[in-house]
Parts: structure tokens; sequence; C-alpha cells
């Protein structure tokens, strides 16, 4: 017979193994070697815990000296969200970018380079790929992050990807459940909703999840949305209907028939947490059908506790029936095992493919004006156009060709220009007299930096942002010789005496670009 203090101490330990905190720090503080021993299954690392990867294989180790089969996960999806790579940007081109090349063995090898660098540090999920359909050009949140906007595009590469990436012993995770990709809100900021019919969805959102299920994705990540034709008022990520009715249904029923883990967008994301807090979300979300939860943002203990303690209250109160939190957590244990035993030496067989990534990104580029084009003969100036990055991209990425080109022409020089310069204030429209004289002294400002220098306009999304498009305009009028190098989706027409898109701003992107623009890529 179980005594009270056994259940007790069972029911907090499942409480804890649903939960993948953050925290502070390149070391792991004491309160997660701790709760690590007292059942904490699953923690995530972001760019703050980061500073080479000797530095996270440390961490990694210390952290499976307490629980060797902790699952390390990390929000690692190449291209603009890198983790490993925070502070120089990925060495791997974006999802946007590999879908351009539509090549899916080539999809399949950066996923699997990716993770065995991952691997080789003790990351072991990749809350990654992204099988958004970006089917709204003005998504502010997904956009280079998915594939493309056709369906049957973006479901063979998500399932190149989640193959190659669990080649190297890695689970991949498939998101944003059922679909985030027409959204035009950020689920960090609010509740984006997506009103089509329900055979929309199914033509459209659900195939890639399809294919993420047939090709074994390990975990799938719920979105934070709202989507009525489902028969639901709650967002996906509390949603029975969405989570057990359509993901864990069987096929014959008319779901996706999906076995394996469901973990949970970051739910300090306002979608969830301004109407019902964090922990509030984290017992909707288990009752819902959801496994484990993202608590990423505030990395610390007390959200830790509190989430805890309100999972075990529900069970208690019967809020939560503790069959669901259980079956969560066997879940959760399942896949740690998985990971440290089957998977432990997948990636050690592995060899070192160090080039893909570049050779990727050089592929995904669209010149436009090549035929006409002739190169520098000397230095350039630079002139980057950038929006707000959402909390997903982060802001402490560098991005841009302004370094790869300063290093290739000596006395190039580069500056960043955002909204506010133009007085559009961030990423507002350029209508009124004011945004005029801003755009004005914008244009004015890049011509005196740039004196007889060739410029070279660098856009990012400039399709979604008024006031980038008008100062633009007012570049080329003034310098038709001006280089554009659209670094995010290319909706706009190209423009410039030439043109590069490259389907995202990774690294490797830009020097790609940069070897364009100096003659010594291809296309130039």
């Amino acid at each position: 017979m179980t005594t009270l203090a056994g259940a007790t101490d069972t029911l907090t330990r499942d409480a804890l193994a649903v939960l993948q905190p953050s925290f502070l720090g390149t070391e792991p503080p004491d309160w997660v070697l701790r709760r690590l021993d007292e059942g904490l299954t699953g923690v995530g690392l972001f760019g703050r815990n980061i500073e080479s990867p000797e530095q996270v294989a440390r961490l990694t180790a210390r952290l499976r000296a307490v629980r060797p089969e902790v699952l390390v996960a990390m929000d690692e999806e190449g291209g603009d969200v890198t983790r490993l790579e925070v502070r120089t940007g990925s060495s791997f081109p974006g999802n946007l970018a590999l879908g351009a090349v539509d090549d899916p063995a080539l999809t399949r090898a950066v996923a699997r380079e990716l993770g065995r660098r991952l691997a080789e540090v003790g990351v072991n999920l990749d809350w990654a790929p992204s099988a958004d359909v970006n089917s709204n050009p003005d998504n502010p949140v997904i956009g280079v992050r998915s594939f493309g906007a056709e369906p049957a595009l973006v479901a063979r590469h998500t399932a190149a990807y989640i193959e190659g990436l669990q080649e190297a012993g890695v689970s991949a995770c498939a998101k944003h459940f059922p679909g985030h990709g027409d959204t035009n809100v950020d689920s960090h900021d609010a509740m984006p909703r997506i009103d089509v019919p329900v055979d929309v969805l199914r033509e459209r959102e659900l195939v890639p999840f399809r294919a993420a299920v047939a090709a074994g994705t390990k975990a799938v990540m719920s979105a934070h949305i709202l989507l009525p034709a489902l028969r639901t008022d709650l967002p996906a990520t509390v949603s029975p209907a969405v989570l057990t009715g359509l993901l864990r249904a069987p096929v014959a029923d008319g779901g996706l028939g999906f076995a394996g883990l469901v973990i949970t967008d970051a739910l300090e994301m306002q979608a969830i947490a301004a109407t019902y807090g964090i922990e509030g979300g984290a017992v909707r979300a288990v009752a819902a059908g959801a496994d484990a939860m993202c608590i990423g943002a505030r990395g610390d203990e007390e959200i830790v506790l509190r989430t805890r303690d309100a999972l075990v209250a529900a069970v208690r109160s019967g809020d939560l029936p503790e069959e669901r939190l259980a079956d969560a957590a066997a879940r959760v244990r399942a896949l740690a095992a998985w990971s440290a035993s089957e998977a432990g030496g997948a990636a050690e067989g592995i060899a070192p493919d160090p080039a893909v990534g570049q050779a990727a990104a050089r592929r995904a580029l669209r010149v436009t004006g090549a035929a006409d084009y002739v190169p520098p003969a000397g230095p350039v100036y630079v002139a980057g156009f950038t929006p707000v990055a959402s909390i997903a991209v982060g802001r402490e990425t560098p991005w841009g060709v302004g370094a790869e080109l300063e290093r290739e022409l000596p006395g190039t020089e580069s500056a960043v220009f955002d909204g506010s310069a133009a007085g559009a204030g961030g990423d507002g429209g350029g209508a009124d007299a004011a945004s005029r004289e801003g755009l004005s002294a914008l244009t004015a400002n890049v011509l005196a930096a740039a004196g007889n220098r060739r410029i070279v306009a660098v856009v990012r999304d400039v399709h979604r942002h008024p006031w980038m498009a008008d100062a633009l305009d007012a570049l080329l009028d003034a310098r038709p010789d001006t280089v554009v190098v659209e670094m995010g989706v290319p909706q706009a027409p190209p423009r410039g005496a030439l043109h590069i898109a490259t389907h995202g701003a990774a690294r490797v992107c830009g020097r790609a670009a940069a070897e364009v623009v100096t003659g010594k890529g291809a296309g130039a």
C-alpha cells in the first residue's frame, strides 16, 4: 500500500518532470541541480547560457552528473533563430533558404550536421523545425523560419529536417501546431487567430505536421493561437479539441495519431500568460493533453516552484486528473531515456560536414541584374535598414553583409538605420509630414556618409515596413546604382542595380551575398 508521503512524493516528482525551465548564467545554479535530484527531467538553454561550445559541454555535463538522462533542449533552428551561435550568427541558413533550394537531401544534410554539433555539446532536444506554412506574407513571427508558402514543399522539408536531426541522436520538435503561418500577430505579444474553414486547415496547416508524424518526430510543440474552425474558443496550447481531439486522435478518426511528446510553446508568452498566468496555463495545458511545459523567459526558481505547486494543487482539488499528469511525466521520462541510451552515440558515427551550411546558403541566393552588374573596384558603404526583431529571433544576434564586405573591401563602412531614424516610430508607416521629413533626412545622411562609394542597402522584409520601402525608394531615386540585399522574405519586387535575395539573415547568408557583391560568387 502506498503511504501518503510516498504518494505526495510521486505527485511532486511528476509535477517537476513535466516542466522545462530555463536559468540564468553559463553554469547551472544550485537550485537547478537540487530540482533535478527531486524529479526535474528537462531544462532549456538560451543565448544567455552560451559562451562557447566547450562551455556548453561543461554545463550539460554538470547537469548529467546529477541526472544522466536529463533532456537538455535548445531553440536552435539555424538561420535567424540561433542559440548556439547567438553572438556570431548561424553557420546554417534557415528554413526559407532551404525551401528556396528545394533539395530535401540538402535539408537533411544541414539538419544532420546541426544535430551533430548539438549532440557534441550535450544538447539532445531541439525545439525545431518550424513546420508552419507561411501563407500570410505579413506574418511578423514566422517569415523566414518557414520553409515556404506551399504545404507540400513545407511537408517534404519538415520530414527531411526531422530525419537529419534525429540521425544525429537529437530529438526533433515540429512546431507550432497546428500552424502559425496564417497570422499577422506575434503570440509573444497577443493572441493570434486563424479564421479559415476546417478543410483549409487540413489541406494547408496540417499537411507538414502529418509529414512530421510520419517521419517519426519525437515531439510536437503547440501554438498559442485560436482556431474557431476546430470548435474551440481556447488557444491550441490549452485546448483538448486541438491536442487530444486532433493531434492525438487516431488517423481513422480524423486525427494525426501522434504518440510522442507534446511540448507547449513558452507559457510566459502573452497569448497565454495574460489570460491564465503561467501556472494556470500549465495546469490547463496538461489537462488538454500537453506533456512538457516550456517556462523559459524568467529563468528563476520561484516560477518553477509555483508552477509545480499549481499542478500538485490541481490534482488534489480534482481539477487535473492524476492519471493525466502521470501520463505526461511518463512521456517526458521515456524521451529522456531514449535520448540517454539509444541516441547517445548516434552523433559519433556521423562524419563532420563543416561546409554544408555555407554551400546551402550560396545555393539559396536569387540574384537579379547580374548580367549588367560591375563589381565595385574599391570600398562600399553599407546602409542597413533594420526592423525590430521578434523575441524568437532575438536582438543580440548580428546580421547583414557589412562585416563581410569590410573584410573583403578595405575602407568599407556600415551604419544601421531603423524606423525611428525615418521619423516613423519604429515599424510604423511613413505617410505624414514628420515621417517624410525624417525619410528625407535619413536619405541625406546615407548619401553624405557614402560619398562616392557604391551603396549597398540591406533590408529585411521590406514589404512589411512602409518606412523601409519609402527609404529604399528615396535612396534608389538618388543613387540608381545602389545594390539591394533582401535578407527577409523576398515578397517585394526586386529593385536596385543588383538585387540579392538571401532568404534569411544567418551569417552564412551574409557571406554568400557579399561574395556576389564583390564579384567572387556565383550569379555576379
